[in-house]
């Protein structure tokens, strides 16, 4: 049994015990909960490694729960939405959910994106360990810590989730250079399945609302290209 935790916060009764059964079977600790002012208390005296996230709860909604949540410690979280909205997944991407699935979805697929998450923290942690002092890029008025994880422009700090940051990084570190999609999935999120190419797509929405709209360029049925202010 893994020590990994994962708190499933869903209050349909039957998705929940699906889902913890499938993530027990696969060598996690699974814990569900079926309210949002529960998934606080339980985030708080659990500290779990990954939340997975409804967005419809009693309570409160999920994007509070996760704004509250991320507020008192960053943990990664896969939130569920009942619609397949650009602007509710904008939403939660912006209080601080690293990846979103929209119901409803198999439980192969749930599984992977929870193991491609939890490796991404794994190798953020190890590439904080490993960066020394040069790990900081200065693109005109942009600023990228490696090492700390903090990105400034024009002198103001600017709050990425972990997932906006690796995003972030990569095209930084390859400037005026048209990354693909499917690459860019290969990446930042450690998919090879190019069904998820929408997840970029809004994830580069949601960097460009916290930085502004002009240093990542579209180019249209291909990808992105960073391109730094001089």
């Amino acid at each position: 049994m893994s020590s990994t935790l994962v708190l499933v916060v869903e209050d349909e009764p039957t998705i929940a015990t699906a889902i913890t059964r499938r993530l027990t079977a696969e060598g996690y600790q699974a814990v569900a909960v079926g309210d949002g002012l529960e998934a606080v208390a339980k985030a708080s005296e659990l500290t779990p490694d990954l939340i997975v996230l409804d967005v419809m709860l009693p309570g409160i909604d999920g994007l509070e729960v996760c704004r509250r949540v991320q507020a008192e410690r960053p943990v990664p979280v896969l939130m569920l939405t009942a619609r397949d909205d650009e602007t509710d997944k904008l939403i939660g991407l912006g209080v601080g959910a690293d990846d979103y699935m929209t119901k409803p979805f198999s439980m192969r697929e749930l599984v992977a994106r929870i193991k491609a998450l939890l490796r991404r923290v794994e190798r953020a942690a190890q590439l904080r360990t490993a960066m020394a002092d040069d790990g900081v890029l200065t693109l005109g008025d942009l600023t990228i810590d490696k090492a700390a994880r903090r990105v400034v422009r024009a002198d103001r700090e600017v709050h990425l989730t972990p997932t906006e940051f690796d995003l972030l990084v990569f095209l930084a570190d390859n400037p005026r250079t048209v990354l693909s999609r499917e690459k860019l999935l290969e990446h930042v999120w450690d998919w090879v399945d190019a069904s998820g190419t929408r997840t970029v797509d809004s994830h580069i929405k949601a960097v460009r609302r916290k930085l502004g709209p002009d240093l990542i360029r579209t180019v249209h049925g291909v990808g992105y290209a960073f391109e730094p202010i001089e």
